[in-house]
């Protein structure tokens, strides 16, 4: 575990090897999981261990993935180890992916913009081209 300082004035909650929850975790504090969690997490940094399993999705400012991960992921800064394997899809602003990583699911980036955006956006560059 790296000696990383904690999210502005929260702490460092540490999910042992040995340790299985069920259910949701909602935590201010940054979040390391070595061990296997059925339920969603949402946090403000996670670091999850190479033989960690997390079944459900994850919310976080930012993820660094090394284990087993069933389920969506949405953080703004995303790292995937070589080590990870992760089944959903994944919304990031800036991801690294390591090679021998596995991805299984779409990758979208947070600020790209949705399809039923473009028609608004054509339609406000055809009022434009209008007006002048």
């Amino acid at each position: 575990m790296s000696a990383r300082a904690p999210a502005q004035g929260g702490s460092f909650s540490v999910l042992g090897a040995d340790t299985a929850i069920r259910g949701d975790i909602h935590a201010t504090s940054d979040l390391h999981v070595d061990g296997k969690v059925e339920g969603d997490i949402a946090c403000a940094r996670l670091v999850q261990g190479c033989d960690s399993v997390v079944s459900g999705g994850i919310t976080a400012e930012s993820a660094r993935l090394a284990g087993t991960v069933r389920g969506s992921i949405s953080a703004r800064e995303l790292v995937i180890l070589k080590t990870a394997h992760i089944e959903g899809d994944v919304s990031y602003d800036a991801l690294t992916i390591e090679q021998g990583a596995q991805v299984d699911g779409r990758l979208t980036p947070s600020a790209a913009p949705r399809a039923d955006n473009d028609e608004d956006a054509e339609n406000r560059l055809i009022l434009a081209a209008s007006q002048e």
